[in-house]
């Protein structure tokens, strides 16, 4: 009877998780050397490997660039008919293969030796053409692979997926790297909807409502009831400055209480000091203060601006779920 699906899973799990491990003892002076090499690189990280070796160079490759380090893959194979081209005075080249000796790596390791360009190896032979070749070599060698006929590239690969993901994530911090730069890089996708700026989703239009502390609260009440508004009116001073909100719950909670509702003025009404936003910071961060104070919407500032404390627009809990943010 053939092994049980989950068993086999299991071992597969439990055979390149171990490889991974087992890679943290070898972490030492040829890792660091390689931060340091791509972390002063003047150019471009270029990352080159053939077959599975080739995959998992894309995905390194896709890795760096997104973190701060511009990096492109490129295929062994192309680059002895013209590609190697690519390859300028102040880059620097990173080099998968799992046995050292692939011979369409030849040609670039050929074109490094003449031209100095630093050579980093990701190999599970450091005793290989190209380990030798390499002026830093990182060990990715396993035990053995996960495969039940040992024959396809399965711990070896993911071995060299985690080395190349522990370089470029070590690389990012030592570059200081931030969550600003991260989200300038990743504009699309939900990913780019958490990490946009408030002032991106904010709304300045028709649903913005902004009135003087005098304002009478009918006068309040009638901006608020067009359908644009976004839930809340901010209340401003003489010189544009906000002093306070009211919002949609304010208004239900005064028509069950009050006599004459609609009496009075904006500042006998609103909420002073309310919290808000700058427009530079990450939408996340609005939907955070959002949920942890149990409020609905925020007023944003510009502290960058002539006046900082004049509301720039108003940003609303569904706008933040809409854009996926959360």
């Amino acid at each position: 009877m053939k092994k049980n699906v989950i068993e086999r899973a299991k071992v597969v799990l439990e055979i390149e998780s171990q490889a991974i491990l087992a890679m943290q003892g070898r972490l030492g002076p040829a890792f660091e050397e390689a931060v340091q090499l791509i972390q002063k690189c003047e150019g471009k990280l270029i990352v080159t490997g053939i077959g599975k070796s080739g995959q998992i160079a894309r995905k390194i490759a896709s890795t760096f660039s997104s973190t701060g380090t511009p990096a492109l893959y490129l295929h062994p194979a192309e680059s002895s008919h013209g590609d190697l081209g690519v390859i300028t005075k102040d880059d620097i080249v990173l080099a998968l293969s799992y046995g050292g000796e692939s011979p369409e790596m030849v040609p670039i390791l050929a074109y490094l030796a003449r031209k100095g360009n630093p050579l980093i190896a990701m190999t599970g032979s450091p005793k290989s053409t190209l380990g030798q070749a390499a002026r830093a070599v990182l060990d990715v060698s396993v035990s053995r692979e996960a495969c039940p006929l040992s024959l396809a590239p399965t711990a070896s690969s993911t071995a060299s997926l985690a080395m190349g993901d522990a370089l470029a994530m070590t690389v990012m911090e030592q570059k200081g790297f931030s969550t600003e730069q991260f989200a300038e890089y990743h504009p699309g996708g939900k990913l780019g909807f958490r990490l946009s700026r408030v002032g991106d989703n904010m709304h300045t239009g028709p649903g913005f409502i902004l009135v003087s502390e005098e304002t009478a609260l009918r006068k309040v009440f009638s901006e608020m009831s067009r359908n644009e508004t976004r839930g809340a009116a901010g209340i401003v001073d003489s010189q544009g400055h906000l002093l306070g909100i009211i919002t949609d719950g304010d208004i239900r909670r005064r028509l069950e209480t009050s006599p004459d509702p609609v009496a009075g003025l904006a500042r006998d009404m609103m909420t002073k000091n309310p919290r808000t936003i700058d427009a530079n910071e990450i939408a996340e961060k609005a939907l955070f203060l959002m949920e942890q104070f149990r409020i609905n919407v925020l007023f944003v500032l510009d502290a960058s601006s002539a006046s900082p404390k004049k509301p720039v627009g108003v940003i609303h809990i569904q706008d933040l779920l809409k854009s996926k943010v959360r």
